[in-house]
């Protein structure tokens, strides 16, 4: 047998060797015992702006006709926000749409309903952000009485909530602690290292207020009332210990 024939044959059973040798160093392995557990905090804060989404609703038999209905109550409405101290950085267009509009037509022949085109429906709103709430219920009722007759809803936000994060972030990195303390001495063991720390952040649920085309304001009346209340800004976070048995 030549020295060429052994080659190959050496390596196979290396190979074979290493393949057989492996899995036992994995079983020999010690397996590392942890628990998972979920934290929270919370912090309460007074908002401090607001972002109004409001729109003007225009129909017409044509859709030029209630495109230039539209633009000219929609220009209105504008100029007011601004009248009423709203920076042009604060308004932005959130919405545009056309679209026809159809009823339901009775037939001459039958006792049936189908639908007709009547006319052109054409919807444009913004997005208004509110650096002062004191300023809030009079744009509401300068919006409505020039013209926009749909308020799509009021989202109150906290500025700087992020820092303020940070006691409700340590509030449940402790919590997490805590309990997972809790579940190991119980089990007989010891709560070791911290493996991973991953955040949840649960934002503040808009607080919404609808309005349709009807809503109408009468002249000198007062500013619609509204209350900020408070905001709850809250962290969550998952926590992966080592057990020390």
């Amino acid at each position: 047998m030549t020295r060429h024939s052994i080659a190959p044959r050496l390596a196979i059973f290396a190979a074979a060797a290493a393949l057989a040798i492996s899995p036992a160093l994995a079983a020999d392995e010690p397996r590392i015992a942890t628990i998972d557990m979920v934290g929270q905090g919370s912090v309460r804060a007074a908002p401090d702006m607001a972002m109004v989404s409001s729109g003007v609703v225009s129909d017409a038999k044509t859709a030029a006709e209630a495109m230039t209905a539209n633009s000219k109550a929609m220009t209105a409405v504008i100029d007011r926000i601004k009248e009423a101290g709203i920076e042009p950085r604060d308004i932005q267009t959130s919405g545009f749409n056309v679209s026809p509009r159809y009823s339901q037509v009775k037939s001459k022949t039958r006792e049936e309903y189908h639908q007709e085109m009547i006319g052109y429906r054409v919807s444009n709103s913004v997005s208004v952000r509110v650096r002062d709430l004191s300023k809030l219920g009079t744009l509401l009722d300068v919006m409505v009485r020039d013209g926009a007759n749909q308020i799509g809803g009021i989202s109150f936000m906290v500025s700087g909530a992020d820092k303020l994060k940070d006691a409700a972030r340590k509030e449940a990195m402790e919590d997490a602690i805590r309990k997972a303390r809790i579940y190991a001495e119980a089990s007989g063991a010891k709560l070791g290292r911290v493996l991973s720390i991953n955040e949840q952040d649960y934002s503040p649920r808009p607080v919404m207020m609808m309005a349709r085309a009807e809503m109408k304001m009468a002249d000198g009346g007062a500013p619609a009332p509204i209350e900020a209340g408070e905001s709850e800004l809250e962290i969550r976070v998952s926590v992966s210990f080592e057990l020390n048995q």
